[in-house]
């Protein structure tokens, strides 16, 4: 309703005179006044409530427990290089609030054959000078280039590359390099003959003993990593007895959530694997779809990892290391989309949200 506006009298009493004197003030700036007098003295009556329930811990939101571990996130989420430089990426990573950026090595990209020192420094140089870390070097070249493949020029090619993976850790100043020991059988790609499983584990074991010796003057950690798809180390016991194999503090494991939840648990390998898990992809998967490629793995949260209790694991086994999204498949529009949602789905698995 609209207040009239003309004025209105009001009878006020003077402490210096007896008598009544009249002021002239607005309708609405009666009421405002009688409003305000009213909302205080309705204060001075109000009951002190309790804390709101929303201070507290609430399981539904995030993790009630904040879990002291990194939070990274693999190049591969990003449009790069075809739509991001590098620069871009490692700048949105840090505005996205991640503490880290997994690289990847390629034959044709910043991180490949063609750069050396000088390119990798300056590489570490501009993640320093944006504030985001390195947490690790990844590469799809174990692929092309199997350590194990029947063909003896592809298994020196990839121990070839893969001592190239080293260095350029070692000259970007980083101490984690994914590295995939061996596959039986790669179901993604038709170049591959399957390779016997005993041959397959000899093969392995003589390329990481090669690799492990330019690791150990590097001062560059290889990680195995599991993999399910591969039909090699399937088991996390498996895993523990080829990397304690060779007895070096530069041989290690490095865990991924997603590779073996077709048929596992990721919180059943983790006190298994104990302290030889020196660096972790996150990657979420569902046990609901029948497609079993990489179309299969899912932005975080969107699948069926028991992801409590995979914290849990991991901080009950004193990880205190990166936790690395992997992904695969950049969103073809708005791609920054995916960088935010993924960090805010692991600041609630991390327990970072309030």
């Amino acid at each position: 309703m609209k207040l009239p506006q003309h004025p209105v009298s009001i009878v006020t009493k003077s402490p210096e005179f007896p008598s009544t004197s009249r002021s002239s003030i607005s309708r609405r700036e009666a009421l405002k006044s009688t409003i305000a007098a009213v909302g205080l003295s309705a204060l001075a009556f109000e009951p002190v409530r309790a804390a709101s329930p929303a201070s507290q811990p609430d399981s539904r939101r995030a993790a009630p427990k904040r879990y002291d571990m990194k939070k990274s996130i693999n190049l591969w989420a990003f449009p790069y290089p075809d739509r991001m430089s590098l620069r871009e990426c490692l700048q949105l990573a840090k505005n996205a609030g991640f503490d880290a950026i997994e690289l990847n090595y390629d034959l044709d990209n910043d991180l490949s054959p063609k750069s050396g020192t000088a390119e990798y420094q300056a590489i570490r140089k501009m993640a320093d000078d944006i504030g985001i870390q390195i947490s690790g070097l990844c590469s799809f070249l174990f692929w092309p280039y199997p350590l194990t493949s029947n063909d003896p020029t592809k298994r020196e090619r990839g121990v070839e590359l893969a001592g190239k993976i080293s260095q350029a850790a070692h000259d970007l100043g980083v101490e984690n390099v994914l590295v995939v020991p061996g596959a039986v059988h790669i179901p993604w790609r038709d170049d591959h003959e399957p390779v016997p499983n005993d041959i397959c584990d000899r093969r392995a074991k003589e390329a990481i003993g090669r690799l492990a010796k330019q690791a150990e003057k590097l001062k560059v950690s290889l990680n195995m990593e599991n993999i399910f798809f591969n039909g090699y180390l399937m088991t996390p016991m498996e895993m523990n007895q080829f990397v304690d194999g060779f007895s070096s503090e530069f041989v290690r494991v490095h865990f991924d959530s997603g590779n073996i939840a077709m048929f596992q648990h990721a919180e059943h390998w983790v006190p298994i694997l104990g302290k030889r898990t020196k660096n972790i992809h996150l990657k979420e998967f569902t046990k609901k779809g029948t497609d079993y490629s990489l179309e299969t793995f899912r932005p975080l949260l969107d699948g069926t990892t028991n992801w409590p209790a995979l914290t849990d694991g991991l901080d009950k086994a004193g990880y205190r290391g990166f936790l690395t999204f992997e992904y695969f498949h950049p969103y073809r529009h708005y791609p920054e989309a995916l960088i935010y949602q993924t960090s805010d789905s692991m600041d609630r698995i991390l327990g970072r949200k309030a």
